[in-house]
């Protein structure tokens, strides 16, 4: 059974006076039978899995994290001087405007290839928690039904769609402990040549796209061919 997220202006309708049955009074108020809010990102970071997993990638991928942090320095190094003489030159009773538009320029060059550097160094950490958080998002569904056979819930509310309730309603610690049952740890080592699932899903549809239009190719080839005047 999937994690059924219900806008709140559906909810909004209920009535304590038409359907006094489906309310129970609570410490924290009355709340509703059988409803529940959850928050799916909170649930998924504060689980083990997730936690673990991001103290794992701090020694599987320290390489990385340590070349990043050191070209961020060098680049950083890099830039100093320029920037100190840009602002000095600025500040100069008659500043030279095409001066300092090559001096900003040089500036902006560096930094943003140094961006593109890091980006490049960071690429293997960034895909491993999109797998880590693709694994736990995979047992999501199962932790969320557990939680709500348990509480006897049968509707959860996105919480984000949700202007405002008590702390009764929050299914997110339910789902958090039956998350860490199911799944308390996940690998940070992407099988070779693993996606994320968006690219994953890209991929298919331009494999499907292309072999459509190769069929259609193919059925067209027979009937130009009859079409082609013949020889005498």
């Amino acid at each position: 059974m999937k994690l059924r997220l219900v806008s709140a202006a559906l909810f909004a309708g209920l009535s304590l006076v038409a359907a006094p049955a489906v309310f129970a009074q609570t410490a924290g108020g009355v709340v509703a039978n059988g409803v529940a809010v959850a928050n799916r990102d909170f649930i998924v970071g504060s689980s083990n899995a997730f936690k673990n997993g991001m103290v794992q990638m701090q020694t599987t991928y320290k390489a990385q994290f340590d070349q990043v942090k050191a070209r961020r320095a060098a680049i950083r190094a890099q830039i100093k001087p320029l920037a100190d003489k840009f602002i000095a030159d600025r500040k100069a009773p008659n500043p030279v405007t095409a001066t300092l538009q090559a001096e900003y320029a040089q500036i902006q060059q560096i930094q943003q290839q140094g961006q593109q550097e890091l980006e490049q160094l960071i690429e293997p950490v960034n895909l491993a928690k999109q797998y880590v958080l693709e694994q736990i998002l995979a047992k999501l569904d199962d932790a969320t039904q557990a939680a709500m056979t348990k509480r006897k819930v049968t509707l959860v509310l996105d919480a984000q769609s949700v202007l405002k309730r008590d702390t009764s309603y929050s299914l997110d610690q339910d789902v958090i402990d039956q998350l860490n049952l199911i799944i308390p740890q996940v690998s940070v080592t992407p099988p070779a040549g693993w996606l994320p699932r968006q690219q994953r899903e890209q991929q298919a549809q331009e494999q499907a796209a292309a072999a459509a239009e190769a069929a259609e190719d193919a059925a067209a080839a027979p009937a130009a061919a009859k079409k082609q005047p013949q020889g005498r």
